[in-house]
């Protein structure tokens, strides 16, 4: 018989109860059902000294080779281990049971718990959250029996249980509420639901006296602790008949009264109460609409906040101004890019913010200096002299910020910096983030005294010795005082960033993160644990519309196995330090969980990467579909003399003299000195930088990516992978008509068929483990080329995904709707990586056109540039999506006012990726002080936001 891995969950809420049952050894194949043992006979009442036995009771319906385990921080729930987690008893077609003796007197406290599929493959599903548990010193009873349902990772409902809600969005609604007390207790019944409005609370009715005959005038209302995520009740049902039916409902205090039911079929308890036993009910979410709550957010680099008495940068202080605009605008999210330091060359080229020499470090462009010299007249003199040439200018002058800036912080460190370090609040900061913060310390104090933030060309030093650098650090060493200086800086970045979030917080806007997905390859995490990485190796992106020669990031890619043997530390220490400052995080390039690009160390493009891991071609697949097999014809660029002439016109010639040699067939090689785009690289890195020999230098690059296949290793000649975009190359398009459609073919199959289910279980492997070591809220950016498998894989761990009208994820379409968004999603117009709405409106004249007409609906031609009601057409359709989020670059909202916006909209990019060395450079062209002045542009975006129901 076929097993399937096919899980079938229960619905939210509606557990029944069945008679109790004690486990036997686990026996999860057979599945045998479970006898109900007699009942006990009747003996001396006796006094109750604690609970002496657990039955947990799962309603939960398997397929054949599944089964069910719990693990609780508990020695009798598998202490925490996964290893360890006890195996539960297939009970019937609903439930799955276990039965535990238990004593009292060996528990301290609350014990939490969850419960653990585990797939025929061995794979493992978690129950979701750490909300189930129960105190054993708090029962008066010998018997604990809880019902529990299955918590799906996926269900909308867990959004709001994150810290974002929790603690910020939703925090004014929870009330508490009186309800009646009882002095024996048979049964416990507790329910979630995240949206009630203010005032509101769950509340019960059903059959049977207790219950009030479902009179909806005077249902039992229920509680909810603070720090609790349930409603809860206490009741005694001990003379109650059974079955009761009964149902949650929603019940205004103010009013005081029942506002509604909630949906679906009675739930129902079968099982009547016995004496010195304590039934708990854990229902799961009270079915009640769960996508109702919709919010709205601004996309602002820090280093693009302007205000009047700025440093010519935005500053995490200045985010205090960005939230009292986003209230004053009705904005619920203030979502910026990475404030990871990048301090690399001390140059321009520090400005890519995703290229960050720390994953856990800030940047100290970011510090703002006022607050440090309040008592220094003579530095607030220097600062302000510095301010009024370096805030007049449009752009960032990255240069002269971070030169000035590191002066400064110098003085202020001599002569302030002691004090600082001997603070009680940096002692405590210091012991929490010393697993990177000393070794980070050393690297910028080695970079600085080596010239060079590649740390393979140190005299000394260049591989991470930690008892080296113990002694390096050491307050004896003649070094400490200017490793210190960093201490010093990461402290103060840090508190400012935190009094910002929690200013934030105090105002009622959350702010979102962003995890790169790279980590620099000559930074601190890469020296300080290479093995982490795959250091032969570049992470980039397939080529695309906006990178035609694909993208390379320079990063090397990570070694999963190695992370996932040290159950991902890294990562995990990564979100602590995230939850630090923020509420939501977007993971950039989520699709690197599934597979990585990667592209070898020789090659310049990403063009010519493939997706790592990736299973491979065998060279029988080839003779199998009527492939004639030629090793150098298929994996050598292929090239004649008609290909040298579309690359080259008349330098051809040239070309053949100095790089080529013929074979004498009339096809070419490449010389070995020129055999890669690297070497290309370096040789045109010494002559002069002129348009002939760019084009040159490119047509190079060309040639050596006019490939179809990879070998799958350098020796390996049976193992092969694809190029990207074959049907794009001209070795492709020599072949003849026959042998072109076998080989799409094949390549289609390698592509979008093979590798789906594979890419699956990799994320599965990751994704997951790393979920669950944070509460905060997480989108992942899965655009570009995404694998059929994505969208299931982040449904079932409950991850925003990211909806980009012009970059529709379904190829039968020219664009994406904002009305066709999942609930748990994030739409936008644009991003940090492409154009604004505006810009955007100028680059492709047939496709606007097409837009204008079939997705705003207008007759006639469309206007050359972007209009101000074309740009907030585009914003009202995003705002009223069914997306949770809409999320707008400031850009695009200042571009619905024609008298607000910048004139030319190409200033108002941020990045463009088919350009490594691209400068970071934008800032707002407007002051946050006079933004706020704009009272009736404020209040017009409100309104729409209002109106659209996200306020």
């Amino acid at each position: 018989m076929a097993t399937t891995k096919k899980t079938i969950a229960p619905k939210k809420g509606q557990p029944v109860s069945v008679p109790e049952v004690v486990t036997k050894k686990k026996n999860t194949a057979a599945k045998k059902k479970v006898k109900t043992p007699p009942a006990a006979k009747k003996s001396a009442v006796k006094a109750v000294t604690g609970v002496k036995h657990i039955t947990f009771q799962l309603r939960f319906h398997t397929s054949f080779g599944q089964d069910l385990l719990i693990l609780g921080d508990h020695p009798l729930l598998g202490n925490g281990q996964p290893e360890q987690a006890v195996p539960m008893q297939y009970f019937n077609e609903e439930y799955w049971v276990l039965t535990v003796p238990f004593e009292t007197a060996d528990c301290t406290g609350p014990v939490t718990y969850h419960y653990l599929l585990r797939n025929a493959d061995g794979s493992i599903q978690h129950d979701w959250g750490n909300d189930k548990s129960f105190d054993p010193k708090s029962l008066k009873v010998t018997e604990l029996h809880i019902i529990d349902t299955w918590n799906y990772a996926g269900y909308f409902e867990n959004a709001f249980y994150t810290e974002p809600f929790t603690k910020v969005l939703l925090r004014s609604n929870a009330i508490h509420v009186k309800t009646k007390k009882v002095t024996s207790v048979s049964h416990i019944l507790s329910v979630k639901t995240p949206l009630l409005q203010k005032g509101q609370t769950v509340c019960v009715l059903g059959s049977g006296n207790t219950f009030g005959y479902w009179d909806s005038s005077d249902p039992l209302l229920m509680s909810k602790d603070d720090g609790s995520d349930f409603y809860r009740i206490e009741l005694n049902l001990s003379k109650e008949n059974f079955p009761i039916a009964y149902k949650y409902g929603v019940y205004d205090t103010i009013a005081q009264r029942l506002v509604r039911y909630e949906d679906g079929n009675n739930r129902i308890l079968h099982e009547a109460s016995v004496k010195d036993k304590l039934m708990m009910v854990n229902d799961g979410f009270a079915v009640l609409p769960n996508n109702v709550w919709k919010g709205a957010g601004v996309a602002i680099p820090v280093f693009s906040i302007r205000t009047e008495h700025g440093l010519g940068v935005g500053e995490f202080t200045d985010l205090k101004k960005m939230v009292d605009w986003a209230v004053k605008a009705g904005l619920k999210m203030i979502q910026l890019l990475p404030v990871n330091d990048t301090t690399a060359t001390h140059s321009w080229t520090d400005s890519y913010p995703y290229a960050a020499i720390s994953a856990f470090a800030l940047h100290p462009l970011y510090l703002n200096l006022d607050a440090l010299v309040k008592d220094d007249v003579k530095l607030q003199k220097q600062i302000n002299v510095e301010k009024a040439k370096l805030n007049a200018l449009p752009e960032i002058d990255y240069e002269a910020v971070i030169g000035f800036k590191t002066k400064l912080i110098q003085k202020i460190y001599t002569a302030k910096g002691q004090d600082t370090l001997s603070s009680a609040g940096f002692q405590e900061y210091f012991e929490q983030n010393k697993h990177w913060l000393q070794s980070y310390a050393a690297f910028c104090y080695l970079r600085d005294q080596y010239g060079t933030v590649d740390f393979n060309q140190w005299p000394a030093y260049r591989h991470f010795n930690q008892q080296e650098i113990d002694f390096l650090t050491a307050r004896e060493s003649a070094a400490h005082t200017e490793i210190a200086l960093h201490y010093y800086v990461q402290y103060q970045l840090h508190v400012q960033l935190k009094e910002a979030t929690a200013y934030a917080h105090d105002h009622g806007i959350i702010v979102k993160g962003d995890i790169a997905i790279g980590v620099y390859r000559h930074g601190a995490d890469a020296w300080q644990h290479p093995e982490l990485y795959h250091m032969d190796a570049q992470a980039g992106a397939p080529p695309d519309d906006f990178a035609v020669a694909g993208q390379n990031w320079g990063f090397p890619t990570y070694n999963w196995q190695q992370m996932q043997a040290d159950g991902f530390a890294w990562w995990k220490q990564r979100f602590e330090q995230m939850g630090y400052y923020f509420d939501a995080f977007r993971i950039d390039h989520i699709l690197g969980f599934f597979r990585i690009w990667s592209i070898p160390m020789d090659a310049v493009e990403g063009i010519l990467g493939r997706f790592v891991p990736a299973i491979p071609v065998h060279i029988n697949e080839f003779q199998q579909r009527g492939i004639s097999f030629d090793h150098h014809r298929f994996t050598k660029p292929f090239i004649n003399d008609n290909i040298l002439w579309e690359l080259f016109g008349y330098d051809n010639e040239l070309v053949k003299k100095e790089f080529l040699d013929y074979d004498g067939f009339g096809h070419y090689t490449l010389k070995p000195s020129f055999a890669t785009q690297r070497k290309v690289e370096t040789h045109f890195h010494t002559l002069e930088q002129d348009e002939q020999h760019e084009k040159v230098k490119k047509g190079l690059y060309n040639l050596i990516s006019n490939v179809i296949l990879f070998p799958a290793a350098e020796n390996d000649h049976e193992h092969f992978h694809f190029r990207i975009g074959i049907e794009n190359t001209s070795s492709y398009r020599y072949l003849d008509t026959h042998v072109q459609g076998l080989l799409k073919d094949l390549y289609v199959d390698y592509f979008y068929r093979r590798q789906d289910e594979f890419w699956k279980q990799e994320a599965l492997q990751k994704l997951p483990a790393l979920k669950r070591v944070t509460n905060m809220l997480i989108c992942g950016e899965d655009l570009g080329m995404v694998p059929d498998c994505v969208p299931d894989v982040m449904k079932q761990l409950g991850l925003l995904s990211l909806e980009i009208q012009r970059m529709p994820k379904d190829p039968k379409k020219d664009f994406f709707h904002p009305n066709d968004a999942p609930y748990l999603s994030v739409v936008t117009p644009s991003t940090h990586d492409m154009s604004t709405i505006r810009g955007w409106w100028e680059e492709d004249r047939e496709r606007i056109q097409q837009f204008y007409n079939h997705e705003l609906g207008q007759w006639g031609e469309a206007p050359a540039y972007c209009e101000a009601w074309i740009n907030q057409a585009i914003v009202l359709q995003h705002l009223y999506s069914p997306a949770m989020w809409a999320v707008f670059q400031l850009q695009d909202l200042l571009g619905m006012n024609a008298a607000l916006r910048r004139e030319d909209p190409n200033q108002e990019r941020i990045n463009i990726p088919a350009n490594p060395k691209h400068y970071w450079r934008y800032r707002m062209h407007l002051s946050m002080e006079e933004l706020m002045k704009e009272v009736s542009f404020t209040n017009e975006l409100k309104g729409y936001i209002e109106a659209s129901g996200r306020s």
